[in-house]
């Protein structure tokens, strides 16, 4: 094979991370040449098998050093940005991260003449009370800005194995009496499984998505709170009282949590503001077609993916007697 009829390069930022790594698993199964670039590549080894011999590379970048993400984007053909963080720490900041980082993502991808495709979120809004929400809404215009034909990608909360958010409740429920439901447990998600997502990304990479738009991934079950909580009990096969706390002693809890040197604090001030307001498919994006089903991909269920790695916070793991909770 010359080099003139080599398959496509795609450079994906983040590519170790939990969304990452399905999407380099996707873009390795279309057969495209794949540089991951992450901040520590002697940890990210698990990606190679992923793809063929030598199909998968590891590069250094850190968002923070412009340098670095240039020199990652050299010579590729389109970028994937997935770099986010969901609490600030060390010098790991949103302002940091997802607004700088994601403009040099952006002003690289357009000096290499790649395509791009960024991963932000569903509430991203320069006008939130989150910072993150904020610093989502911010990079969003900076990178249309940069780069007009970019494709923006915001999905609701994701699951799948390496999610935070159903195993981190799962786990609580090993050992908490009760789940704490922040704002009464009222607020709407629309979980989207992290392959819908991965596939979202390659069509993108395929170039089969209208270029220079937004579009919101969510899942087929639009659930509050409690519902999630009910879900995943369900399939843990627990039984677990609820406490409601008011956004005003959640926001007090999460700053005392900051007092403390959580590697992964439990609940951060910040996560409390995003909670008052609902993560799901707007009504526009569904008139617009810019949602899963408009790209052809039907999302598959919670119910249908959840105990496939839930089953681990089980009473007795996969060995629990069906209908039998504890």
């Amino acid at each position: 094979m010359t080099l003139s009829n080599l398959p496509p390069l795609v450079t994906v930022f983040g590519g170790s991370g939990f969304v990452g790594r399905h999407i380099v698993r996707a873009l390795a199964r279309r057969g495209y040449r794949i540089r991951v670039a992450v901040r520590r590549p002697d940890l990210a080894g698990f990606l190679l098998p992923l793809g063929n011999v030598g199909q998968i590379s590891l590069v250094q970048a850190n968002l923070r050093y412009r340098a670095s993400v240039d020199k990652a984007v050299e010579g590729t053909d389109h970028v994937v940005n997935c770099v986010g963080i969901l609490f600030e720490s060390g010098r790991n900041r949103f302002d940091a991260v997802q607004d700088f980082g994601a403009r040099a993502v952006a002003e690289a991808a357009r000096n290499a003449g790649a395509t791009l495709t960024h991963i932000s979120a569903i509430g991203a809004d320069v006008n939130s009370e989150s910072q993150y929400a904020v610093t989502k809404g911010k990079s969003e215009a900076a990178i249309l800005s940069t780069k007009p034909d970019a494709v923006i990608m915001r999905p609701s909360i994701i699951f799948g194995p390496e999610d935070s958010f159903f195993n981190k409740f799962a786990a609580m429920a090993r050992k908490a009496p009760f789940l704490p439901l922040i704002g009464g447990g009222k607020t709407r998600f629309q979980p989207v499984h992290v392959g819908d997502v991965a596939e979202a990304v390659a069509r993108s990479v395929d170039g089969k998505l209208a270029r220079g738009k937004i579009y919101e991934l969510g899942g087929r079950e639009v659930l509050s709170f409690r519902e999630c909580m009910e879900v995943m009990l369900t399939t843990v096969e627990r039984r677990r009282g609820f406490l409601s706390l008011p956004f005003g002693v959640a926001s007090l809890l999460a700053g005392l949590m900051s007092l403390v040197p959580f590697i992964k604090p439990p609940l951060t001030g910040d996560q409390v503001k995003l909670l008052k307001k609902d993560n799901v498919v707007s009504e526009a994006a569904r008139a617009e077609g810019r949602t899963l089903e408009a790209m052809g991909i039907t999302p598959v269920t919670l119910e249908s993916i959840l105990p496939s790695y839930l089953v681990q916070y089980r009473p007795h793991g996969q060995f629990t007697g069906a209908g039998k909770e504890a």
